[in-house]
């Protein structure tokens, strides 16, 4: 697995929404953009990481950052989680993950002594040219927002 680095040019994508709508990465030229993965919906740390993105939207929209969700959940689950935790961002599928292969995020994890090809999780943030201005790859769940608007603010 090779995570993509900060100063490369972020892959371009598209993928389908939680509304079965394509959404492309392309679209959000001139803001920055958080592409944060995490591995399934519905899940306690997927959930906490969740809510506490949507607790801080309006913060992030003053720092002109979009954030997008991916995850290889079926779109069909997508509508369900944004419902359930009331979230106010976009939720993208990536059944195949080729997304996530593209930036590095899909490869061997360990859990409770199984070995298995997995989602791992990992944040990126898009500069408003497109190149990744930085990658968080260590943080808790509760903790990824603060992180994240702390570097932010700069």
């Amino acid at each position: 697995m090779k995570t993509i680095q900060a100063g490369q040019p972020a892959p371009s994508f598209t993928l389908p929404d939680q509304d079965n709508q394509p959404v492309s990465v392309d679209d959000f030229k001139g803001k920055k953009v958080l592409v944060y993965f995490y591995p399934k919906a519905m899940t306690p740390g997927c959930t906490v990481q969740a809510q506490c993105l949507r607790d801080s939207k309006t913060e992030l929209d003053k720092l002109n950052t979009v954030v997008l969700g991916i995850s290889p959940d079926p779109v069909k689950r997508l509508p369900r989680f944004i419902e359930k935790e009331s979230l106010n961002f976009t939720l993208l599928s990536d059944e195949d993950h080729q997304v996530a292969d593209a930036f590095g995020v899909w490869g061997p994890k360990k859990f409770m002594g199984r070995e298995f090809d997995g989602l791992h999780r990992i944040s990126f943030l898009i500069d408003e040219q497109g190149k990744i201005e930085k990658v968080f790859d260590k943080f808790k769940t509760k903790d990824h927002h603060q992180v994240v608007l702390d570097y932010l603010k700069g």
